[in-house]
């Protein structure tokens, strides 16, 4: 297969299962209210439902690229879509609220795998000069499923029920292992040996000691050096406020939106798209850009339009406000997410030399998806603290404080961004980024 055939049977493939992989967040969030009825879950319950799924998936995510750099690639991604299939089909079939919460963990297993692989192969096949681009289109698939996400899981658990949305995953499941098999090249990362005592460290709760074991093991799943630089530190820490913001607010938008203001949800899913289509229309756009005045503006004018619109939505939301009057601040929120994605993928991946990208598009992901369990749990936190689901009215009080909660995280990771080197454009930055890395690791194989 040529090179050009090559690059576009991997961003079909790669893209296809990121689109599942974003489908399968927002279509669990619309349906939360439908769970909670259907199963009687409480808050804490609804809360493990989405961080299940995103904790397996980001406390494994760093076994995930170290599992590919070794063993293959595509074989590890193809793993990772039957594991994931599987897990869809398990949440489909739960008969209890602890059983979807198992089922959503082993999804989330399987997502580790397949997702920061997509990420690697996808770098991997694309020239320097269009990474960008071809990163921002990427994107604006995965922000496509996003935005049917709602809409395809108001329609299923409005009609059909809340399992529907499971089993959505399978067919695509289906399709992705063979296409995979046959037109994805297998490539492998630097063939060191595996650090499993770095693997059985990597939970939330052992988090400093998995630290500590990786600055001192020979070969480490994720080197503590990629956090000298100041643009993978400041990105990581930025990407912490963005998504500790974002995923939080949607958490319970979703519900505001059936609870709080009495949408059907078909209708909440509808009324999502504001927020959810802007990563599709937008995230393109945002790769162009990146490629010609580098990642800095976008990323600090994505955080600041997310800070604002989530204050604003803390300042507008009262029980009797009309969604019209939600449709502005939606629309700048998910605007903020589209214009920051891209810039923040090629900005981390140029801080590290190209045989390092694995691990460095997996330790962004985990620290993206650390962050939106971090979210939820916070903002669940405070919501409970001061409203709950008793009326609309209860439960605009626990919204109204989890919004400016929400706002601020945001604020936190503009000044991160504010960090980020002033550059003009990215190729020299990135050259620069990856030699000196490159030289980093010629330095600590020599000593």
């Amino acid at each position: 297969m040529n090179p050009r055939s090559r690059l576009w049977w991997t961003f079909a493939i790669t893209s296809l299962a990121l689109f599942a992989f974003t489908l399968d967040r927002l279509v669990v969030a619309i349906a939360l209210p439908a769970i909670r009825a259907d199963l009687g879950a409480q808050v804490s319950g609804l809360e493990w439902t989405v961080n299940a799924y995103t904790l397996s998936f980001a406390v494994l995510l760093l076994t995930g690229s170290a599992l590919g750099d070794r063993f293959g690639r595509r074989r590890m991604f193809t793993i990772g879509v039957a594991i994931f299939t599987a897990g869809s089909a398990a949440a489909a079939l739960a008969p209890t609220i602890g059983m979807l919460v198992a089922a959503r963990a082993v999804q989330g297993v399987g997502g580790a795998l397949l997702v920061p692989l997509t990420l690697t192969m996808l770098s991997a096949v694309t020239p320097p000069e269009r990474r960008g681009a071809l990163l921002g289109a990427w994107g604006g698939i995965g922000g496509l499923g996003a935005a049917l996400g709602p809409l395809a899981g108001g329609a299923l658990a409005g009609s059909v029920g809340w399992r529907a949305i499971f089993w959505l995953n399978v067919p695509v499941g289906l399709v992705l292992m063979p296409l995979a098999r046959l037109r994805l090249a297998e490539s492998f990362g630097p063939r060191r040996r595996l650090d499993l005592a770095g693997v059985v460290l990597g939970g939330v709760m052992l988090l400093a000691l998995f630290v500590l074991r990786e600055m001192r093991a020979p070969a480490p799943m994720l080197p503590m050096r990629f956090f000298r630089s100041r643009v993978f530190a400041a990105g990581a820490l930025s990407s912490v406020g963005m998504y500790a913001a974002m995923f939080g607010a949607l958490f319970l938008i979703t519900q505001l939106l059936q609870v709080g203001l009495g949408a059907t949800p078909l209708q909440a899913g509808l009324r999502t798209l504001p927020m959810a289509v802007m990563p599709f229309l937008l995230a393109p756009a945002g790769g162009y850009l990146t490629d010609r005045i580098g990642f800095r503006p976008l990323m600090i004018g994505g955080l600041a339009m997310m800070s604002v619109a989530l204050g604003w939505l803390a300042a507008a939301v009262t029980p009797t406000v009309s969604y019209g009057l939600l449709v502005p601040p939606l629309v700048l929120a998910g605007a903020g997410t589209a214009v920051f994605f891209a810039p923040l993928a090629t900005a981390m991946l140029s801080a590290v030399a190209p045989e390092e990208h694995g691990q460095a598009s997996g330790a962004a992901t985990a620290i993206r998806e650390l962050a939106a369990v971090f979210g939820v749990a916070v903002l669940g936190l405070i919501f409970a603290g001061h409203g709950g689901y008793a009326s609309p009215a209860d439960f605009v009080r626990g919204f109204v404080p989890a919004m400016w909660v929400a706002a601020g995280l945001a604020g936190v990771g503009v000044l991160a961004a504010v960090a980020l080197p002033r550059v003009r454009g990215l190729t020299d930055l990135a050259r620069r980024c990856e030699n000196d890395a490159r030289d980093a690791v010629s330095a600590g194989a020599a000593g």
